[in-house]
């Protein structure tokens, strides 16, 4: 194919925006300078439970070993903010009442996983119709990808001192999404960092689970705690999950690039269910099939109904004050007794120490 063949940087760009992309930019297919912080992360055990990030490293490490022939990676972003341009302030209300459950913002719409792949998909189409065919793969946390890296080289933003990627434009609020393609493109040039000496995602972590500047320890972070990890929670760690019951915001509701997060363009992630605003009794009475209906299509699906009790169950724990005996606090107590004698031992655990939490088993 000659290269006057190939889609050019402006089109490109134009493609994604029809296709609701916030951003576009290239990078060549080569993140072997970010190879050695992965093993070494990877060696400190910071990634916890999730194996597949160690058994899967060479390929991440390595594209070329997951999709051969590839040469260049079209990146794009997807906003997820709320429509509320008083969005961040809405966040810390709902973390600040412990009767409510808060939920990552990016999980109260619909799965962005096969949304932003299925665009991917498009874009793909639209170049073969103008270029012809071309090899590719689209990617969206679906594979072993240094989305971003990537996204740094391609001039998406920079990444900040939480490990999320940062853009002037629009904060930390965005799904990325990686084309790699056959096509050799030219690459956009990264853009500089602007973090400065601010340490306010640092500071406010609950479980100081961002150790350094750009090193996150998974085994800390609640988004792991509440998400990725299978198992029991560490006690030590309990209270200071507080009411979040899926993910956690904070280090992106601290950074002040985040004053310039852009609202979603996609209506698929407006809240659903009520997720931004539940108190969380009313949630941890759902019952099996009332999860699956209602979490179908959602990316809390994936946790299950237990784990989403035991998330609920140490929130719930975390609403114990001393002498509290308000109708809230009674509502929580009468809901963990409902769930004293679930199937599931690991559920059981969580709600006999949320009872103790309240003053009694």
């Amino acid at each position: 194919m000659s290269r006057k063949q190939l889609p050019g940087r402006t089109d490109l760009a134009a493609w994604a925006s029809e296709l609701g992309f916030t951003g576009c930019g290239i990078a060549a297919l080569d993140v072997s300078a970010a190879a050695p912080g992965l093993r070494d992360w990877l060696a400190g055990g910071f990634h916890g439970e999730m194996d597949y990030l160690a058994r899967h490293a060479t390929l991440r490490s390595e594209p070329q070993q997951l999709v051969p022939g590839a040469v260049s990676a079209i990146m794009v972003a997807l906003d997820y903010a709320p429509d509320d341009p008083e969005w961040v302030a809405a966040a810390w209300v709902n973390l600040e009442n412990p009767q409510l459950a808060y939920v990552s913002r990016y999980a109260l719409g619909r799965d962005y996983h096969k949304l932003v792949r299925k665009r991917l998909q498009k874009l793909a189409e639209r170049i073969s119709a103008e270029i012809g065919d071309f090899g590719y793969r689209a990617f969206c946390d679906s594979a072993p990808v240094m989305e971003v890296e990537l996204a740094r080289q391609a001039g998406l933003g920079w990444r900040g001192k939480h490990t999320l990627l940062l853009d002037r434009r629009r904060g930390s609020t965005f799904f990325l999404g990686a084309l790699y393609t056959d096509l050799a493109l030219p690459p956009d040039e990264p853009v500089t960092e602007h973090c400065g000496s601010c340490r306010r995602c640092l500071e406010v972590c609950p479980t100081q689970a961002i150790t350094a500047p750009y090193r996150l320890d998974a085994t800390r972070c609640i988004s792991y705690l509440t998400i990725e990890l299978s198992g029991s929670i560490p006690p030590p760690l309990r209270p200071l999950i507080g009411n979040r019951i899926y993910g956690c915001d904070d280090c992106q509701l601290a950074c002040p690039w985040n004053r310039w997060a852009r609202s979603a363009v996609v209506s698929d992630f407006a809240p659903r269910h009520g997720l931004d605003a539940t108190e969380l009794a009313e949630l941890f009475a759902w019952t099996g099939e009332e999860f699956a209906a209602r979490m179908a299509g959602s990316a809390i699906d994936r946790i299950g109904h237990e784990r989403w009790l035991r998330n609920i169950a140490v929130a719930l724990g975390n609403m114990a004050t001393p002498g509290g005996a308000g109708a809230a606090h009674l509502r929580s107590i009468v809901a963990l007794r409902q769930r004293s004698d679930h199937p599931s031992a690991m559920v059981r655990e969580h709600v006999q120490w949320a009872l103790a939490c309240h003053g009694g088993s």
